[in-house]
């Protein structure tokens, strides 16, 4: 009887295991959701947050350079760049990232889809390209990803629209503290 229970859990552990490595493997292949004009690949991978099932991280990847993770202090300083070149095309660009907000809803599979984003939207702000290290259409789309990463997630509330809300209209310094805060 002993080795009977014994082979039993040895195959129970197998099972197991082979299940997780599986799950592994699946979770580290990317999925490459959009790619910008500079061919830089903006690519979500499975999350773990406990909050959502559907949780994803968004990273990116430039032409010949390391995969990286935006954060929200990039976006935003990203902004903040942009606005000291043409303040008045910005707050545009602001307005239009708000409305953008209000389009999006939480996901319930994976990979996620752009839901509001069209490469005609970054037409009106090419002129934006000049300066900053990420293009407009770079901002677009991770700044949608990172919208409905957070709609799923949260519900209730969203850190980057709270961000967009707040440039331009409260002082740099307050904004740059909410977007390196890590709670």
């Amino acid at each position: 009887m002993r080795r009977i229970w014994h082979f039993i859990e040895t195959v129970y552990y197998y099972v197991l295991c082979s299940y997780r490595i599986w799950f592994v493997r699946r979770c580290q292949k990317d999925d490459v959701i959009y790619t910008t004009s500079r061919n830089v690949e903006i690519r979500v991978y499975p999350g773990g947050k406990q909050q959502s099932p559907y949780d994803f991280i968004v990273k990116f990847k430039e032409p010949g350079k390391r995969e990286r993770t935006p954060r929200h202090v990039h976006i935003i300083v990203e902004m903040y760049v942009k606005h000291a070149y043409n303040p008045s095309l910005t707050m545009r660009l602001r307005d239009h990232i708000l409305k953008m907000f209000e389009h999006i809803q939480p996901v319930d599979n994976f990979p996620p889809v752009l839901q509001f984003f069209k490469p005609e939207h970054v037409e009106p702000f090419r002129g934006l390209d000049d300066v900053g290290e990420f293009t407009v259409e770079f901002l677009l789309v991770v700044t949608e990803l990172i919208g409905i990463q957070e709609r799923t997630n949260y519900p209730k509330g969203s850190l980057t629209e709270s961000l967009y809300r707040d440039f331009g209209v409260t002082d740099r310094f307050s904004v740059i503290q909410k977007a390196t805060w890590r709670g």
